[in-house]
């Protein structure tokens, strides 16, 4: 209605017990009076060990032949890789010296061309030689320490022991045979620990093993024919002779990754899968379990 008096506005301002509070002032930064100082020795710190994973330090004081086993085997197939890229490049540096000389039938070629074909042929074959000789004995020593470890883990001895494994690999002849049947007296102790053979079975080499034992004998009867051949004089020797190197290169190569996979490929077997690199987990075989506890049967159940 107009003309009668509107009531005043109020304004409510609520403040806590005692009035407002006043603000704390900002604390100056102290100086600095050095480093912390103690009366005594302080009991707590990290224990005396380097970073490492969990359980990645033995716990005992024995060797276990499986690691031992495990960390050669590392070894050896990273030099095997190297050794197969290695004689790859060897390969095509005799092809393209056979090349060359089919090429100078005709026409005169370049003589930087041919150092650089010269420099090639002879920088790839020091280093595979001297990759061979160390890869020789990194997997040789993997081999060792395989047949050592699988026998302790089924629980017999080898009866062909270490010094003629190492013998029948370096003795001509012998090469042909003793390290195709050492590899296969592995794979057959590595089977029986998985339980997929009988212990007393002959061995049997699985078609894996075969096809390394057929490569391996292969490139060593190339390797002594190509080092035959290098003392036959004339030209087309001299030319067959580019052809059989270019064969045995080739051979190392093909022989180098087929031992790598092989290596890899036993040591699955001896050693535990590791869960993190499982895309799933499934049982096998349970042993020695005992057997399941059943309740006893109610009276009042029927048959």
């Amino acid at each position: 209605m107009t003309g009668q008096p509107q009531p005043d506005r109020v304004e409510w301002v609520a403040t806590p017990p005692g009035g407002p509070r006043r603000t704390r002032p900002p604390r100056r930064p102290r100086p600095y009076t050095g480093p912390p100082s103690y009366p005594a020795p302080p009991r707590w710190g990290f224990p005396l060990l380097a970073w490492r994973w969990p359980l990645a330090l033995p716990t005992h004081d024995r060797v276990d032949l499986a690691e031992r086993a495990a960390a050669t085997a590392a070894t050896a197939i990273a030099a095997l890789w190297v050794t197969a890229g290695v004689a790859a490049l060897a390969t095509v540096a005799e092809v393209w010296r056979y090349v060359l000389l089919l090429l100078s039938r005709g026409e005169a070629l370049s003589r930087a061309v041919l150092a650089i074909s010269d420099a090639l042929v002879g920088t790839t074959g020091v280093i595979l030689l001297l990759m061979g000789v160390l890869t020789g004995v990194f997997t040789v020593l993997w081999g060792l320490r395989a047949r050592a470890a699988a026998a302790e883990r089924i629980g017999v001895r080898n009866a062909r022991p270490d010094w003629q494994v190492v013998a029948g690999v370096l003795v001509p002849g012998l090469n042909l045979l003793v390290p195709g049947s050492a590899m296969a007296e592995l794979e057959h102790c590595l089977l029986v620990a998985e339980g997929d053979r009988d212990q007393g079975a002959r061995p049997s080499p699985s078609l894996r093993v075969r096809f390394w034992w057929a490569l391996w004998a292969a490139t060593v009867l190339v390797a002594l024919l190509t080092f035959g051949w290098t003392f036959r004089d004339g030209v087309q020797a001299l030319a067959d002779g580019v052809v059989l190197h270019a064969v045995n290169d080739a051979l190392v190569a093909a022989l180098a990754v087929v031992t790598a996979r092989l290596v890899d490929h036993l040591m699955r077997l001896l050693l535990p899968p590791d869960p993190t690199e499982l895309s799933r987990l499934r049982v096998h075989a349970v042993r020695a379990a005992p057997p399941p506890e059943r309740a006893p049967r109610p009276d009042t159940a029927r048959r």
